[in-house]
């Protein structure tokens, strides 16, 4: 005769195998939706980056494609046909603003960019500075006035808008405004030794000493 506490055991052992089995059959489903939710979730985040790197390839293919072309009327009908979405409009706008043979024109493109908050502050900030440096679409008080937010700190073109400020301010006429602005760009960490060279040519040539305001 078997040992009863053995037998308590395996009889303990079936009744637990059978409410499991009965949970299983009950809830089991929860669990074979959570599987599929996961697995479904997985599949189509990865389907969205695929996109969404296919669509970023595909626009800068035709973009490419564009400025290839020999003729600069071509080139501007080209980006003009590129489809584009979000951020990348403001890109192929950029790029047809740099294509554009009449500063102007290239003005109204540029606007369009700086004048959207749907766009990252990086591509409007970039649209107002290379409208600052159009020929002849603004003038002097207009450049300063368009140019001085971007000196705020942080901002991505801020000693490029300072040495573009300074030159807008010799052609004002504010000289000592101008020469203190070049010399505090000798000590910019941010600025580029090219644009250090740059500013202290022009103290230089404004009669004044590198580093003389320091």
């Amino acid at each position: 005769m078997s040992n009863p506490e053995s037998f308590i055991d395996e009889v303990t052992e079936e009744v637990r195998r059978d409410r499991l089995y009965a949970q299983l059959k009950k809830y089991g489903w929860i669990g074979v939706v959570a599987v599929i939710v996961l697995v479904g979730g997985a599949a189509a985040n990865e389907w969205v980056k695929a996109r969404a790197e296919a669509k970023a390839q595909a626009t800068g293919d035709a973009i490419l494609a564009a400025v290839a072309l020999d003729d600069p009327a071509a080139r501007l009908a080209a980006l003009d046909q590129v489809d584009a979405e979000g951020d990348a409009v403001a890109l192929v706008t950029l790029v047809a603003a740099a294509e554009a043979g009449d500063p102007a024109v290239a003005a109204e493109r540029l606007e369009t960019i700086s004048g959207n908050p749907a766009f990252p502050a990086l591509y409007r900030d970039l649209a107002d500075f290379k409208r600052a440096l159009l020929p002849g679409v603004l003038d002097a008080s207009a450049r300063v006035e368009l140019l001085t937010p971007l000196t705020a700190p942080g901002r991505a073109f801020r000693v490029l808008a300072e040495e573009q400020i300074a030159l807008a301010e010799i052609e004002l006429g504010q000289t000592e405004a101008a020469l203190g602005r070049l010399d505090a760009l000798l000590s910019d960490t941010e600025a580029s030794e090219a644009l250090r060279r740059r500013a202290s040519q022009l103290i230089v040539a404004l009669g004044g000493s590198p580093g003389e305001a320091s």
